[in-house]
């Protein structure tokens, strides 16, 4: 069931809440940088090592301009070593927008009354996805209100509809969950349906903000919802997704608490969140919060970097809330996912009303309003790797498996290679004439690359060549 915040046993140790105002904001009021210390830290991190919540505060703490720039270039570094070039691409598709609860920040609160409540029935979300897929998609995160209507066995549904879609040479091969808090059961229905990530977002991790924000319904439970991905991680689903909403609290104290979820994890189920979220506070419809809080662009391109270093190996994701010109300057500091061409009005993909925002239909602006193909060209023009690749999740590298391929740095052998691929898919099938020859000439020079490297890429090439003749789904 979805609404039983009383079976959260804290007597099982797996599930006692993990978070301490106090024991955070000592690391921060008490940690002092110093140039050798700061750039001992990053060098830490360039090793592959995941910094402590003590060495990450020394790196809150800095404000010197250039240590700040130290830790923006190992950033840069970090995600060179870990990820390569690329860039993976998702959208997310709401499926209904309900709500009991009362969140004073997000328009889709059980009391504003000015929101249009939607939830699409099958023929809608259908049309939905095929037009998600003529567009190029292959990932997508389908999202949904917390309310009774949105039962466990209702999320599975939809996503056994999305996956059925199958327009020309398009397929939905990954669906990701944005949704409530289940108990275990419900987490193995939606894990039944063959999800991939699960993401619950704690939004501030500080006790006090969380209940001053949120006035009404199941998510006001603060416990119950810090421990619903242990939930998630007992009924199997080993793919998880974290994040905290930067903006309803001091940031220093967010990245914390971000990363002291990431140690509970790894201590209890030898394994972190495959990805961390930092959506930054924007205007949404009839909101009503202390904006004492905000994050100013400087701070936010800061804590991406530090973030990037305290965790090499866990994906990072950015969403269209950020302008464009934030996006592609935080590109380089270690994030491995973004959206494009987000429409996050119900329904809003098959009316194709882009670049039509409706504040009361929306559960927040978004300020990146490019399409897919803007954004894959600019990738492309960047020298990024634009990529749709779903083969871990296909292969059984999840979890702690993904984790033994990432940890060591092996993952860019099958990153760099199944990005390309998907690469040559979406040239062939979407791309004007002139994005299709920056691609390939992109495709050639990546390619020559690893050559270089003295990786063997004859296969590789070799499946290039199949995909252009009309062969799909190729992966290692």
């Amino acid at each position: 069931m979805i609404y039983s915040p009383e079976k959260l046993k804290i007597e099982d140790q797996r599930m006692v809440p993990f978070i301490h105002d106090e024991e955070i904001w000592d690391l921060i009021n008490n940690t002092k940088p110093d140039k050798d210390k700061v750039n001992a830290i990053i060098e830490k991190s360039l090793n592959k090592n995941r910094l402590t919540l003590e060495e990450t505060a020394t790196l809150i703490n800095v404000t010197d301009p250039e240590l700040i720039e130290n830790i923006k270039q190992g950033a840069r570094t970090l995600k060179e070593r870990v990820y390569g070039e690329r860039i993976v691409l998702f959208a997310p598709l709401y499926v209904g927008n309900k709500c009991i609860n009362n969140c004073m920040y997000c328009g889709y609160r059980a009391q504003n009354k000015d929101t249009l409540r939607v939830t699409l029935d099958k023929d809608q979300l259908i049309s939905e996805t095929k037009a998600l897929e003529d567009d190029g998609h292959k990932r997508l995160i389908l999202v949904y209100g917390e309310h009774p209507s949105y039962s466990a066995d209702f999320i599975a549904e939809t996503v056994k509809i999305v996956y059925d879609v199958k327009s020309k040479n398009g397929e939905i091969r990954r669906v990701n969950i944005n949704a409530a808090p289940f108990d275990i059961d419900g987490f193995r229905t939606i894990r039944d349906a063959k999800i991939g990530t699960y993401q619950i977002f704690q939004e501030t991790y500080h006790r006090e903000t969380y209940q001053k924000v949120h006035k009404g319904g199941v998510k006001r439970n603060y416990d119950w919802r810090l421990t619903a991905l242990d939930r998630a991680q007992e009924a199997g689903i080993d793919d998880v997704g974290i994040g905290a909403l930067f903006g309803l609290y001091d940031w220093r104290f967010e990245v914390l608490g971000l990363l002291r979820h990431v140690n509970h994890f790894e201590a209890v189920y030898n394994v972190g969140p495959h990805t961390i979220s930092f959506p930054r506070l924007k205007n949404a419809s009839n909101m009503d919060i202390d904006k004492n809080h905000l994050v100013s662009d400087e701070d936010f391109v800061k804590l991406v970097a530090i973030l990037r270093l305290a965790v090499p190996y866990t994906g990072m994701i950015l969403t269209a809330r950020e302008p464009a010109h934030i996006r592609n300057q935080v590109l380089q500091f270690g994030v491995s996912q973004i959206d494009g061409g987000t429409n996050i009005q119900i329904g809003g993909y098959a009316k194709k009303s882009h670049n039509q925002q409706n504040i009361n239909e929306e559960q927040f602006q978004i300020n990146d309003t490019r399409t897919l193909k803007e954004i894959m060209e600019d990738l492309i023009e960047n020298d990024y790797i634009p990529s749709f690749c779903t083969a871990c999740y296909r292969v059984g590298r999840t979890g702690e498996h993904f984790m033994e391929f990432s940890v060591p740095g092996f993952i860019k052998r099958f990153c760099t290679p199944n990005a390309l691929m998907t690469l040559a898919e979406y040239l062939e099938d979407y791309a004007t004439e002139e994005v299709k020859i920056k691609g390939y000439n992109l495709i050639n020079k990546k390619i020559a690359e690893l050559e270089k490297e003295n990786q063997n890429t004859e296969t590789l090439k070799e499946r290039i060549e199949l995909i252009k003749q009309g062969k799909r789904d190729l992966y290692f």
